[in-house]
C-alpha cells in the first residue's frame, strides 16, 4: 500500500503526503492509520529531521475515514463487538497523542519536533481530526476549499479525539455549531472558528516556515500545560456551569431527543471536561464506542453515506449504455418548478431552453435565476460576472423552435394531463428523434402521459420535489415502456445536477408521494377524532421529522391536498376509500385557509407572514377529547402510516431496489433520519413485532395499518429487510 508518502527536504523537514491509491480523494483505513504512525515514528526518531508537514496529494485533503472499516471490525469481534470498536477507537487516539506530544519529554514538554498540516483543499472527518492533533494548520485560500466535522450528519460524532481536543480549544459553546450542526467551513471561517492557524496561498510552504521557526512553547497544546482552563468555564465553574446548561437544552430544542449521537457527543464533552486530558478521551471514546453499537447509527450510516454514495456513483443505472451526459436541455414551463430546474442545469453548465406561454412568463422564470445568484452576490458565494455567465446560458423565450437541439426535455406544465399531452405532441415533432422526453409530474401516471407520445420508449419522470435548487432528491419514474437509454439519460443527467437519484415503476403517486400522503393523512384524521393538533405536530418533531403533518399540510396548501383528493377519486371510483381527512381538507377550503400562502390554514399568520398559533376555529368544528391518547400510540400510527406504504411498494415492484426506499424517504420528506428510512426502521423493532403492531393497529383504527403479506411472511420467518433484500454486494460486504 502506497497511501502516504515520506521524504525529508533540504531544510531537515519531513513531508508526510497522503495519497490514497486507487481513490479520488484521501479516505482512512485500517492500514492507513498504522503507516501514519510509523512515518511519525521514523520522523520523531531520525535526528536529521527538524519537523514534520503533512500534506496531501490530491487536490482535497482528506474525505474522513472508510466507515466499511467499522463494520469490519464488529464482525471480526465475534461475541464482544464493543469491545473490538473501543479498542480500535483508543488505538486512533494513541497514534494522533503521540503526533500531538511529538517526542517532548513528559514532565518539562520540552525537546518535541514541529509538527504542522498543510490543508490543500476540502477536509472533513477524522482528516480534520489529524489536523486538529498538529501543533499548527495552514489551509488553501481557495473559498471553494471547506474544513469541518460532519460526522452527527451520519448518525455519529467526531470520535477521533475531534470532540475532545475542539471543545477543550474554543469552549463548549463556541464548538457547538461545528460539532453539533457539522457544517462545513470555508478558510475565512475556519480561521474565525480556530479550525485553522492560517490561510494561505500555498500551504505547503506557509507550514514549513512555520516549522522552522516554531520553538518548544509554539508546540504544546493548553490542555498539556500547566493551569490550562477550559473557555467558557468547566462545568463545576459558574459560568461554564450556565453554558453547559444551555447547550443541553440547544441539542434537545433541536434534535428533541431523536438523534443518539447528538447526546452522546454533548455527554462527551461535559464529562470529559470534568477530568484530564488523556482520560476525557478514554470517555470520548466510550461515548463513540456506545454510538457505534445503537443500530440508529448503523441505519444512518448505511443509508445517508454507503446506500446515498452507491445510488449517486449510478449504482441503478442499466447496464451498457454509453455516457447520456446532458448537453442542452429544454426546460417547458417557467414557474417556480421549471424556473427551479432551469437555474440548476444552468449550473451544471448546460445550455438551456426556458418556455412559456409568453415571453413575459418565459422572462420572469430566467429572473427566478437572477434573483438566486444576487443573493449569493449578497452573501459573498457568487460574483456579477458568474451570474451574467450563468444567465447567458438560459434562453427563455415562448418559441418552441428554440427546442431544436435539446438532448433532454423535462415538461414541468399545469398539472392537466389534457395540457401534458397538447405539449408532448407539439414539442415531439420539433425536438431530434433521439431526445428524452420527461415529465415532472407529482401524481400523474407517467405511462398514461407517455400515450400522447410518438416515442414511449423515450418517455420518463423526472419528479423534482420544492425548491429544486435546495431539494436533494429526484426521482425517476419509468412507464411501462421506457427504454433503458431513457433511464440512462435521467440518472445521468441527476448526477450532473449533484443530486441524488432513485429509481421506481410507474404507480400512483410513485414512492414519495404514496407514503408522503398517509403521514398528511393521518395527522389530519387524528384532529377529526379530537386529538390535539399540538400533539399530533410535537410527536412527528419528536421522532426526528422536520416539520409535523399538520404543519406540513400548511406549507404544502391545504387546496392542492383538495385537489389530489379529488383527482384520485374520480380515477379510482368506488374503490377510492372514504376518509375523515378528505372532510376536513374540504371544509378548510370551504372556509378559504388554504395555508401559508393564503395566511390562513391550520396556523393563523402575522402580516408578515409567521406562524402565530393553531387557528382556533378548528377546535370549533372539531373539538378536543378531553383524554388526549398516549404519545407513543401517536408517533406509531404517524411512522406505520408510512412505512407500510413504503413495503407494498417494495412488495409491488414500484421500488427496485431496497436502498431507494431508505434514501428516498429521508432525503425527500426527511422521514426519521435517524432510523436511516422506513425499511431500517422496520429492520430496527423487528419484522415479528411491526406485524404484531401491525394488527393491533388495524383492529383500533381500520384496514389502512392491515400487515401486508410481505411483512406477514417476514416475520414469520424472522427476516429483517436487509438480510433478505439487500444488494448480493452489500450482503457479501
Amino acid at each position: 500500500m502506497t497511501d502516504f508518502k515520506y521524504d525529508v527536504d533540504a531544510d531537515g523537514i519531513a513531508i508526510i503526503t497522503w495519497d490514497a491509491e486507487g481513490k479520488s480523494m484521501n479516505v482512512l483505513t485500517r492500514e492507513a492509520f498504522g503507516l501514519v504512525e510509523d512515518y511519525i515514528d521514523r520522523a520523531l526518531g531520525d535526528d536529521a529531521v527538524k519537523g514534520v508537514v503533512i500534506t496531501s496529494g490530491k487536490k482535497d485533503f482528506a474525505g474522513g475515514m472508510d466507515l466499511n472499516v467499522l463494520a469490519t471490525i464488529r464482525e471480526e469481534s465475534g461475541e464482544n463487538p464493543a469491545q473490538g470498536l473501543f479498542d480500535f477507537t483508543m488505538n486512533g487516539h494513541r497514534i494522533l497523542r503521540k503526533l500531538e506530544r511529538a517526542g517532548m519529554d513528559a514532565k518539562t514538554n520540552k525537546g518535541g519536533k514541529p509538527i504542522a498540516c498543510a490543508i490543500n483543499g476540502t477536509c472533513a472527518g477524522i482528516g480534520t481530526e489529524i489536523a486538529l492533533a498538529c501543533h499548527y494548520r495552514t489551509m488553501t485560500d481557495n473559498p471553494k476549499a471547506k474544513i469541518g466535522l460532519p460526522e452527527i450528519l451520519l448518525g455519529i460524532f467526531p470520535g477521533g479525539g475531534g470532540t475532545i481536543r475542539y471543545s477543550r480549544m474554543v469552549g463548549a459553546v463556541n464548538a457547538a455549531p461545528v460539532l453539533l450542526e457539522g457544517k462545513m467551513q470555508d478558510p475565512k471561517k475556519a480561521k474565525s472558528a480556530s479550525l485553522v492557524d492560517e490561510v494561505a496561498a500555498d500551504p505547503l510552504e506557509a507550514a514549513r516556515q512555520w516549522v522552522l521557526n516554531a520553538k518548544d512553547a509554539d508546540i504544546v497544546k493548553p490542555w498539556d500545560q500547566k493551569g490550562y482552563k477550559m473557555p467558557g468555564g468547566a462545568p463545576y465553574h459558574p459560568a461554564g456551569f450556565m453554558n453547559y446548561v444551555g447547550a443541553s437544552a440547544m441539542v434537545h430544542g433541536k434534535t428533541q431527543g431523536a438523534f443518539p449521537a447528538a447526546k452522546a457527543l454533548l455527554s462527551a464533552v461535559y464529562e470529559g471536561a470534568l477530568v484530564d486530558f488523556d482520560t476525557a478521551l478514554r470517555i470520548e471514546a466510550r461515548w463513540f464506542t456506545h454510538v457505534l453499537m445503537n443500530p440508529s447509527s448503523s441505519a444512518m450510516i448505511r443509508s445517508l453515506f454507503i446506500n446515498k454514495q452507491a445510488l449517486e456513483k449510478g449504482a441503478v443505472r442499466p447496464k451498457g449504455i454509453e455516457d447520456q451526459t446532458v448537453k442542452k436541455i429544454g426546460v417547458l414551463g417557467a414557474g417556480m418548478m421549471g424556473a427551479g430546474i432551469a437555474l440548476v442545469s444552468a449550473q451544471a453548465g448546460m445550455e438551456v431552453v426556458l418556455i412559456d406561454r409568453d415571453q413575459d412568463a418565459a422572462d420572469k422564470g430566467k429572473a427566478y435565476s437572477a434573483a438566486y445568484m444576487d443573493k449569493g452576490i449578497k452573501r459573498g458565494k457568487a460574483t456579477p460576472e458568474k451570474k451574467e455567465a450563468l444567465l447567458a446560458q438560459i434562453t427563455a423565450t415562448a418559441a418552441l423552435d428554440a427546442l431544436k437541439g435539446c438532448d433532454l426535455i423535462i415538461e414541468a406544465v399545469f398539472e392537466d394531463p389534457g395540457v401534458k399531452a397538447e405539449m408532448t405532441k407539439k414539442v415531439e415533432a420539433i425536438i431530434p428523434e433521439n431526445c428524452i422526453f420527461a415529465s415532472n409530474t407529482s401524481t400523474l401516471p407517467i405511462t398514461s402521459l407517455a400515450e400522447a407520445s410518438v416515442r414511449p420508449e423515450q418517455f420518463i419522470g423526472i419528479h423534482f420535489f420544492s425548491p429544486v435548487e435546495k431539494m436533494f432528491l429526484v426521482e425517476i419514474i419509468k412507464g411501462e415502456k421506457t427504454g433503458d437509454r431513457a433511464v440512462a439519460k435521467a440518472l445521468d443527467y441527476v448526477r450532473q445536477i449533484r443530486k441524488t437519484p432513485i429509481v421506481v415503476n410507474d404507480a400512483r403517486f410513485f414512492y414519495c408521494n404514496r407514503c408522503i400522503i398517509p403521514y398528511i393523512n393521518e395527522g389530519a384524521r387524528m384532529i377529526t377524532e379530537g386529538v390535539s393538533p399540538v400533539l399530533i405536530d410535537n410527536a412527528a418533531r419528536q421522532l426526528g421529522f422536520p416539520v409535523g403533518p399538520i404543519q406540513l399540510t400548511d406549507e404544502t396548501s391545504i387546496d392542492l391536498g383538495a385537489k389530489i383528493a379529488r383527482a384520485t377519486k374520480a380515477a379510482m371510483g368506488d374503490a377510492y376509500p372514504e376518509s375523515p381527512a378528505d372532510d376536513l381538507i374540504f371544509w378548510m377550503e370551504e372556509q378559504g385557509r388554504l395555508g401559508r400562502k393564503a395566511n390562513a390554514g391550520f396556523f393563523d399568520y402575522d402580516d408578515k407572514g409567521k406562524r402565530v398559533e393553531y387557528w382556533k376555529g378548528l377546535a370549533e368544528k372539531y373539538p378536543q377529547a378531553a383524554e388526549q391518547p398516549d404519545l407513543i400510540e401517536v408517533q406509531e400510527r404517524l411512522m406505520f402510516a408510512q412505512v407500510l406504504e413504503a413495503v407494498r411498494a417494495l412488495e409491488e415492484g414500484v421500488l427496485m431496489d431496497i436502498r431507494e426506499g431508505d434514501v428516498g424517504a429521508v432525503l425527500a420528506w426527511g422521514f426519521a433520519p435517524w432510523s436511516g428510512g422506513p425499511l431500517s426502521w422496520l429492520d430496527i423493532i423487528g419484522t415479528p413485532y411491526a406485524a404484531e403492531r401491525c394488527d393491533q393497529l388495524a383492529e383500533a383504527y381500520g384496514d389502512r395499518f392491515a400487515c401486508p403479506p410481505l411483512l406477514r411472511e417476514m416475520a414469520e420467518k424472522g427476516q429483517t429487510f436487509y438480510g433478505r433484500f439487500a444488494p448480493e454486494e452489500d450482503q457479501a460486504a
